[in-house]
C-alpha cells in the first residue's frame, strides 16, 4: 500500500540528504518525492510516498522524528486529502495526428504548452491514475520524452498542521522580523 507522508523540516542545507539517507539506511524505497517552501519562513515541506505496510509506515514516522531538522511528520494515507502530480509529455505529432492528440488532451483536461512541426508538449495535472491513463492513450502516437513531479498531498478541511510557533519565530531573520 502506498503511504503518503508530509514532513515539515527546517529549511537548511543537507536536510533532504539526511532524510534520504535515513530511508536508504533502513531500506525504504521512496516512490515519489516533492520538496518546497511553505508559507512560514525557515520551514520546508517534503511530501513523499512509500510502498509499505502499516507497521513499517509507523517505523518510518518514528525514525523521521529522530532527525534533528524534522519539525513535524504526518501520514495522510487514511485521511481525506487532495493529491496531485504534474507531468510534461512530449509526443510525436504531425499534421495528420495532431488533431486526435489535441482531442485526447482536451478529454483529459490537459494543456498544450509547446508546439513544433513534429511534436507537442502536453501538461497534465491530476492523480497518478489520470496521468497513467493519458500516457496509455498517447503511447501509440509515440512518446518522445516525459517528466513527472512527485505527488503533493494536502489534507482536506479548514485545519492545518501546527508547527511550533516558537520554532518559526526563532528562525525568522532579524531584518524580516523588523518589517
Amino acid at each position: 500500500m502506498l503511504h503518503k507522508f508530509i514532513v515539515y523540516v527546517e529549511d537548511k542545507p543537507g536536510v533532504l540528504n539526511r532524510v534520504a539517507s535515513l530511508m536508504r539506511r533502513r531500506s525504504f524505497n521512496i516512490e515519489s518525492l516533492a520538496v518546497g517552501h511553505t508559507d512560514k519562513p525557515g520551514v520546508s515541506r517534503m511530501t513523499f510516498t512509500v510502498d509499505t505496510d502499516e507497521t513499517t509506515a509507523f517505523r518510518i514516522e518514528a525514525n523521521l522524528y529522530k532527525l534533528v531538522n524534522v519539525l513535524r511528520v504526518e501520514c495522510l494515507t487514511n485521511e481525506p486529502a487532495v493529491e496531485r502530480d504534474l507531468t510534461l509529455i512530449k509526443v510525436r505529432a504531425d499534421d495528420q495526428t495532431r488533431p486526435s492528440i489535441l482531442q485526447i488532451v482536451d478529454v483529459f483536461r490537459g494543456r498544450v504548452v509547446d508546439v513544433t512541426n513534429e511534436s507537442l508538449i502536453v501538461e497534465l495535472t491530476g492523480t497518478q491514475d489520470k496521468i497513467e491513463g493519458m500516457l496509455e492513450v498517447l503511447r501509440p502516437h509515440g512518446i518522445i520524452e516525459m517528466v513527472r513531479t512527485g505527488t503533493v498531498v494536502m489534507g482536506r478541511g479548514p485545519d492545518a498542521p501546527s508547527i511550533s510557533p516558537e520554532f518559526v519565530q526563532a528562525r525568522v531573520p532579524e531584518e524580516s522580523a523588523a518589517r
